[in-house]
């Protein structure tokens, strides 16, 4: 095949159709600070293949990569132990290779796999039934808030202080085109979450309130009364887990009353990887199946009775009438699934559990040492691998005074809550299996000099 690019006629023709002048309208929303201005600096015109190689490779050294020092950034990007197992698995031909099972007879191994990661997230968030993935955490969010509201038919939905602003932000920029109300908060630096204010807030126009589970700042608040509130006034409970591995200790949100649960699975099987790609959980009630985002593999059996998968639920745009589909997804992150998928059938019941024992031991263990130091303040005291302490200095520039020592020693409010006076000072640590002695020593060691 061809490839024929537009003429000019044919772009000035379609610019007309959607009322833009030129190219350049349908990039209004992307902010001028973030638009490239001309050419990548710092890259020749032209050069060997040799020659290119060379450079990127120069320019990536420049990189602080996450296992070669300590290491304790979290904030819904988690660094685990991968066994080396997995990435062998996932790498088999008929794995790496797999598109959409479209054609069962062909993608049984495709298929199945997706109907035990759907399994393992079921039972891992207390629900009934999980999707295939979505593409990340933040967007599973924003699609939960949209089917709240198709179930409910109400367009309103409260989100917790303790929501990651990077969800908050992609749940505004959804809603500008849907309508939908938003009511949010920022968080208080202090050890209590906001599920008096959620609960008082809650009423008939109500479709979801939204909760994270343990929160930005690692607080864990018992979610029952919340959905307790929620089912009286005729709203859902939506819970979002961006650290799986808390559920190794913590009980399940479904478990608690949540009526549909999101989460990134990033911390098992996938890597940090400079930030991508993700894999996006969704689990639900079973009555509410029919208003699931994605797609859902099922088990069945053949003309022969034997037992086989396919996809009983697709509800995407491509497959149904546009006004009818229930998301505008257009594929679920298979490899990253598989990835989660494997680690988590090498780690088991007892292997989860015993990791994330291990998590919250050493989580603790780091909270002890910091809060003795002078200038540094423990925030919460109920936490699982992540909490929150408030510094005697902003904590920004405390960060990256640490980088400087080669320590990536957290993530600081006033980077995620920009102009927030009263954050300023807060200091996420995410501490995980993976934390040496060494490393607990190091970060010590930085913040007792920051914090003089």
């Amino acid at each position: 095949m061809r490839y024929l690019p537009l003429s000019d006629a044919d772009r000035s023709e379609m610019l007309a159709a959607i009322g833009a002048q030129s190219i350049d309208d349908l990039f209004v929303d992307v902010p001028q600070d973030a638009r490239l201005d001309g050419l990548i600096q710092g890259l020749p015109l032209h050069a060997s293949e040799l020659s290119v190689e060379r450079q990127l490779g120069a320019m990536a050294r420049k990189n602080m990569v996450a296992g070669e020092v300590p290491f304790f950034l979290g904030c819904g990007a988690y660094r685990h132990h991968i066994p080396a197992s997995v990435d062998h698995i996932i790498q088999r031909g008929e794995f790496l290779t797999s598109y959409t099972p479209y054609q069962p007879e062909i993608a049984q191994g495709t298929l199945q796999v997706l109907f035990e990661f759907q399994t393992q997230v079921a039972r891992l968030f207390g629900c009934d039934v999980a999707n295939a993935s979505m593409y990340d955490g933040s967007t599973a969010c924003w699609e939960a808030i949209g089917m709240a509201g198709r179930i409910t038919r109400r367009d309103k939905a409260i989100l917790s202080s303790g929501l990651h602003p990077h969800y908050v932000k992609v749940a505004q920029t959804m809603a500008r085109f849907t309508g939908d109300v938003l009511d949010i908060a920022q968080p208080e630096l202090g050890p209590e979450t906001d599920s008096e204010r959620l609960i008082a807030a809650i009423d008939d126009e109500t479709s979801a309130v939204v909760v994270q589970y343990p929160d930005i700042l690692g607080r864990i608040a018992d979610l029952t009364p919340i959905a307790d509130a929620a089912h009286a006034k005729g709203a859902l409970l939506i819970a979002v887990v961006t650290e799986p591995v808390a559920l190794g200790l913590i009980k399940s949100p479904g478990e608690m009353g949540a009526d549909i649960v999101v989460g990134e699975g990033q911390a098992i099987g996938v890597g940090l990887q400079f930030g991508g790609p993700y894999v996006g959980l969704f689990a639900t009630r079973e009555k509410f199946v029919r208003q699931m985002p994605g797609r859902l593999a099922g088990e069945t059996v053949d003309a022969t009775g034997k037992r086989g998968f396919v996809l009983t639920l697709s509800t995407r745009e491509q497959h149904i009438r546009r006004e009818k589909a229930t998301s505008n997804i257009c594929t679920n992150s298979g490899l990253c699934a598989l990835a989660f998928s494997v680690h988590l059938s090498l780690l088991g019941e007892k292997g989860l559990r015993q990791l994330a024992s291990l998590n919250h031991a050493r989580a603790c263990e780091v909270a002890d040492r910091l809060s003795a130091i002078p200038g540094v303040e423990l925030v919460n005291d109920s936490f699982f691998n992540e909490f929150t302490v408030r510094l005697a200095v902003e904590a920004r520039p405390a960060v990256h005074a640490m980088v400087e020592r080669g320590v990536l020693g957290g993530v600081s409010l006033g980077r995620l809550y920009p102009g927030v006076e009263t954050l300023e000072k807060g200091l996420v640590v995410a501490v995980t299996e993976t934390t040496t002695d060494e490393d607990i020593d190091a970060l010590e060691a930085a913040l007792k000099e920051l914090c003089k």
